[in-house]
């Protein structure tokens, strides 16, 4: 069983837990840009945390299934429409078999993830099935045939939302390694995100700092970090950054708001707030134990 991808959306890639042990080798780690909404939207059709599903950006595909599919499109409150009827964002429901699924865009928020009962069945390459590229028309993504009754997490649920609202949006990081080639002032200064942002890492527009003359001889980055780049402004590096650089590491985001940068889209207005180590740990143990509550209740549901 399956779905046909009649459009394939902005930049629509399968994704499942990414490819954390091959950082060595120079490869990505790739995977969700959002992981919090990857799991629970896993977790709403029945899926382990992780179970290979379609990251979907700013706009959507469009899909038609050839048996009865079970669906959640969760993250971003994308606009959605099974066989010419609006479904919310968040929901799930079945698409029958001949039906079509038309992903939109969202006024807020950059990703979202399509999930299917059992997840989608796909080429495994380095141990992993998040693809090194996006589908393209006529693809065919195959999953079980499934049926699912209508349900989402509630109202409560809106105060763990990781989407990004409209206005300025506050990122906690902590100092990388160069923070002292650069003006402290960087930490109060406003950034907006460019259009030519993207998976690998988030383009920033905004006054630039003074770049000392010094060189720096590459070394290992990872997703979070901040790097000045030569005309004085940040990027923050995303799930698809490279795993060496040689740009000067001003500070890395906290592991609690990676998903919120999985989430930036063009126009958003971008502050960093510097935090300690232990707020650092103490948002993420917080993060961690919302999700295994909400994953808990979603279960017992």
């Amino acid at each position: 069983m399956s779905l046909c991808v009649l459009a394939p959306g902005t930049h629509s890639l399968l994704v499942d837990t990414g490819r954390p042990r091959t950082r060595g080798l120079g490869v990505p780690v790739g995977g969700p840009a959002d992981r919090v909404s990857l799991a629970l939207g896993n977790a709403l059709v029945g899926n382990p945390p992780l179970t290979p599903a379609l990251e979907v950006t700013l706009s959507g595909p469009t899909l038609i299934a050839d048996a009865d599919t079970g669906i959640c499109v969760f993250g971003a409150p994308f606009r959605l429409e099974c066989a010419g009827e609006p479904v919310p964002a968040g929901h799930t429901f079945t698409l029958e078999a001949g039906q079509t699924l038309r992903i939109g865009g969202t006024p807020s928020g950059c990703r979202a993830y399509v999930c299917v009962p059992g997840g989608f069945r796909t080429l495994r390459v380095l141990d992993s099935a998040t693809a090194f590229e996006p589908i393209r028309k006529s693809d065919v993504l195959s999953c079980e045939a499934s049926r699912l009754p209508g349900r989402d997490l509630g109202e409560s649920f809106g105060s763990y939302n990781l989407v990004p609202e409209a206005g300025s949006l506050r990122l906690r990081v902590l100092p990388g390694p160069q923070v002292d080639w650069f003006d402290e002032l960087f930490f109060g200064r406003t950034y907006q995100v460019t259009p030519a942002s993207n998976r690998m890492g988030v383009r920033l527009d905004g006054q630039p700092l003074a770049i000392p003359k010094r060189e720096l001889i590459s070394e290992p980055v990872a997703p979070g970090a901040v790097q000045i780049t030569n005309d004085g402004k940040p990027i923050i590096l995303g799930i698809d950054g490279q795993t060496i650089g040689g740009y000067p590491k001003i500070a890395h985001v906290i592991a609690a708001d990676l998903d919120a940068v999985g989430q930036f889209r063009p126009g958003d207005v971008i502050r960093f707030q510097k935090v300690t180590e232990s707020v650092a740990e103490d948002a993420a143990a917080r993060q961690r134990e919302e999700l295994r509550r909400w994953l808990r209740r979603i279960s017992l549901a």
